[in-house]
């Protein structure tokens, strides 16, 4: 059996998993990540952190189960933005992929192109998860660092980087960067020129199994890692946490209940639209038409930091359990950085709306979960107009630990939720990559031995008919809402 590792550059965390290719899990790690927002809408990360905390984790798994690997892969988020200079000198934080500064950027370049053209071309709309809108901010507000820019690339591209010496561009990175021209399934030199770089600050595209180079002696006194150790590209967290999960046939849906808030699901045609993401699948032959909600977990995280006196999620659950579907007519929109998919709107912010005097903590609990699955139902309206159904759903995460948010969950949805045992993450996606590329997997079929599911929510008819009836006016909220954003802004 052979020995592989996976680590996931998270949003909130860095995590390792150590496994056997058989299906057991060996060991794992994890260590926090800090995410900043020095301004309005910023989002930015310390990749040194990122690579402190791999480090460490590659240690204590190595402490915890001595032995050779077979293989290492690093999943992390995407587009995030790493720009190291001159002898790979790191020039600034990265920006994140839930960044929201560019709105500006973003509107220049929309005017300089056909968007509809772009979609098709590059299976993305003009917004701000691009990373050309990010380059132009750089070069207009930073343009000492954006002249010393030698190399752009991610983040799980800058952790492989960090580990074998071997600069490379995972496939999806530059997908959703707005760099790839999906026909001729490479990077374009004119869709890099947008953010005012050349094609030669980028690295060479990899597949995500590719094999890119081995552990370097360096690294190898760090961790305990043997010289050598077979490296490979890498993936998408949000593509790796739906393999794992169980998302390898069409109409297969994840939702990721984790800080920030994903929707994904496997279809045979890759779909373009300007609301949505795209990505490819791990699966040759099938895509991942996908949308990101910039928070999740995180608007649930700050209710309880700010106004939860102390409870924990699961108390606060607990007292949200007894309020009637739509909170006692409280809303909430769940849009504290902004929006990405489906509005890509950078103005748009938190709100609640419905308060009373007889509202209490219950009921602001209740509006921010409720919020969070609105947004997710929105997504599913979406793809449903693009001729997409969901014939399974699956949820995953921290969040997915929370019966009380799966069944609100399944009942804004009207569809049953399945949940998992022994999902662990992206990083498991991580280390089947890294065993597919030495070939300690012949296919991709073999992920089921790691994660089984467990239980399955079913909707309640009664509450499905109150949330058909609440979502539309959740949804005209935003709307009514959306020109006082940007005033808002404007004077504050």
């Amino acid at each position: 059996m052979a020995r592989l590792i996976g680590i996931d550059i998270g949003t909130t965390s860095t995590i390792g998993i150590l496994v056997e290719s058989g299906g057991a899990v060996l060991a794992t790690a994890s260590r926090p990540v800090d995410l900043r927002s020095p301004h309005p809408g910023w989002a930015e990360e310390d990749p040194e952190q990122w690579w402190n905390n791999t480090v460490a984790i590659l240690r204590d798994m190595l402490a915890a189960s001595p032995g050779p690997v077979a293989a290492i892969g690093v999943t992390g988020m995407v587009p995030a933005v790493v720009l190291r200079g001159g002898a790979g000198a790191l020039l600034r934080p990265s920006i994140q992929q839930s960044d929201g500064r560019t709105s500006v950027e973003v509107e220049e370049i929309r005017a300089e192109v056909d968007e509809a053209a772009f979609i098709a071309r590059t299976g993305n709309g003009v917004n701000q998860q691009l990373v050309a809108p990010k380059l132009r901010w750089l070069r207009r507000h930073e343009p000492d660092v954006f002249a010393r820019i030698a190399t752009i690339r991610g983040s799980y591209d800058d952790i492989a980087w960090r580990l074998c010496g071997a600069a490379s561009l995972e496939r999806n990175w530059a997908l959703e960067a707005g760099f790839l021209d999906l026909a001729a399934d490479g990077i374009a030199d004119d869709l890099v020129a947008l953010g005012g770089v050349s094609r030669d600050l980028l690295p060479p595209l990899r597949a995500p199994h590719e094999v890119i180079g081995g552990v370097t002696a360096e690294v190898a006194s760090l961790t305990g890692l043997a010289l050598g150790t077979p490296v490979v590209a890498g993936c998408a967290d949000h593509v790796a946490s739906a393999f794992v999960a169980g998302v390898t046939a069409p109409g297969d849906l994840l939702i990721k209940f984790g800080g920030a808030g994903d929707v994904l699901l496997a279809t045979r045609s890759p779909s373009p639209d300007p609301r949505l993401f795209l990505d490819f699948h791990l699966v040759p032959g099938l895509f991942l038409p996908n949308g990101c909600m910039a928070t999740s977990g995180a608007v649930l995280n700050w209710v309880a930091r700010e106004w939860g006196g102390g409870l924990s999620h699961a108390q606060l659950d607990a007292l949200a359990a007894g309020v009637t579907p739509g909170a006692e007519g409280l809303l909430m929109l769940p849009y504290f950085l902004g929006e990405k998919t489906p509005l890509h709107d950078p103005h748009a912010r938190g709100t609640l709306i419905g308060l009373g005097l007889h509202h209490g903590m219950a009921h602001v609990w209740r509006a921010a979960l409720e919020a969070v699955c609105f947004g997710f139902r929105h997504h599913l309206e979406v793809l449903h107009e693009l001729g997409h159904g969901a014939t399974r759903v699956i949820a995953s995460d921290g969040g997915a630990g929370s019966l009380v948010w799966m069944q609100i969950a399944a009942d804004v949805l009207g569809l049953p939720i399945q949940l998992l045992q022994g999902h662990p993450g992206s990083c498991l996606g991580a280390a089947y990559v890294a065993g597919v590329g030495v070939g300690a997997f012949e296919d991709w079929n073999a992920i089921g031995r790691f994660v089984t599911p467990a239980g399955r929510v079913e909707p309640d008819p009664a509450a499905v008919a109150r949330y058909d009836a609440i979502h539309p006016l959740w949804r005209e909220s935003y709307e009514r809402l959306k020109p006082l954003f940007p005033k808002l802004a404007a004077v504050t």
